[in-house]
C-alpha cells in the first residue's frame, strides 16, 4: 500500500517531480484515474475543471490517464465507475470538501475499487481534502468529521505553510493534544506505507504530537510509530 498526502498544487508544474517520483515507484506503467469526487458541490464547470487539469498533468507526464465523474453517492456506487477504478494502479483524489469527500465515497463501490488498487500494490493520492480522509479524523467545529484512517491516527492540515501561527495553533487545540498533527505545505507530499514516511517536493511537513514538534523535508524518511529519522 502506498499513500502520498499533498499539501497542495496537484496537477500543476511544480507537483510535476513529485508525480514522476510515485510513478516509478509502481514499477510497471501507470494507468491513472482522477477523481473529482470532492469538488461535487461546486457545479459542473469546478468539476470539469479539475478533470481536465489531471487529464492534461498525467498526459504530460508520458502516461495513461482518465477521468471519471464520481462526485456523489450516486455515481460512487455505478459498476462501471467501480470497474475504471479497479484497472487502475493509480488513484487521484482533488482538492475540494473533504467531509463532502468522506460521504461520497465511505461504503461504496468505487471506494472498495480504491482499497483494491492499494491491496495490489497501487497507489492512492490525495491533495487538500484528499489528503483530509487520509488521516484519522477531519477537524471541525464544534465536532470533527470521520475519515479512512489510511495515515493511522493522524490529523492531517494541508496547506500548513499558508495559515497564520495563531491559526495553526487552533487548528492544533482542535485536533485534541493526543492526537497526531500532520501539517503539509504546499508542493509537498508525504508518502506513507503505512508504517514508514518519506517527504517528497519543495517544502516540508511538519509532525507534532504531545511529545515533539519536528518539520522534515524532502528526502527524510521517519517510522510513523516511533516519528524518528531514518
Amino acid at each position: 500500500m502506498t499513500i502520498a498526502l499533498v499539501g497542495s498544487g496537484e496537477y500543476l508544474p511544480p507537483m510535476e517531480a513529485v508525480d514522476r517520483d510515485l510513478i516509478r515507484r509502481l514499477g510497471k506503467p501507470a494507468r491513472v484515474v482522477c477523481l473529482p469526487t470532492a469538488a461535487g458541490k461546486e457545479g459542473a464547470g469546478r468539476i470539469a475543471y479539475w478533470s481536465q487539469l489531471g487529464v492534461e498533468h498525467f498526459t504530460r507526464l508520458g502516461v495513461e490517464v482518465s477521468t471519471l465523474p464520481v462526485t456523489d453517492l450516486h455515481s460512487a456506487n455505478d459498476p462501471q465507475h467501480a470497474l475504471v477504478i479497479e484497472q487502475a494502479n493509480f488513484v487521484y483524489l482533488s482538492g475540494g470538501n473533504p467531509a463532502y469527500l468522506y460521504s461520497s465515497l465511505a461504503g461504496t463501490l468505487a471506494w472498495e475499487a480504491i482499497l483494491s488498487v492499494l491491496a495490489d500494490g497501487g497507489i492512492l493520492a490525495g491533495c487538500s481534502a484528499g489528503a483530509m480522509v487520509m488521516g484519522g479524523k477531519i477537524i471541525g467545529f464544534p465536532v470533527s468529521k470521520p475519515a479512512f484512517n489510511l495515515l493511522p491516527g493522524a490529523v492531517v492540515i494541508p496547506h500548513y505553510d499558508e495559515f497564520p501561527r495563531w491559526m495553526l495553533s487552533l487548528l492544533r487545540w482542535l485536533a485534541g493534544k493526543h492526537s497526531r498533527f500532520v501539517g503539509i505545505e504546499a508542493n509537498t507530499a508525504l508518502v506513507s506505507d503505512g508504517e514508514h514516511c518519506e517527504v517528497l517536493g519543495s517544502g516540508g511537513v511538519t509532525y507534532w504530537d504531545t511529545n515533539a514538534k519536528q518539520r522534515f523535508v524532502h528526502g527524510h524518511r521517519f517510522a510513523w510509530s516511533h516519528v524518528e529519522y531514518h
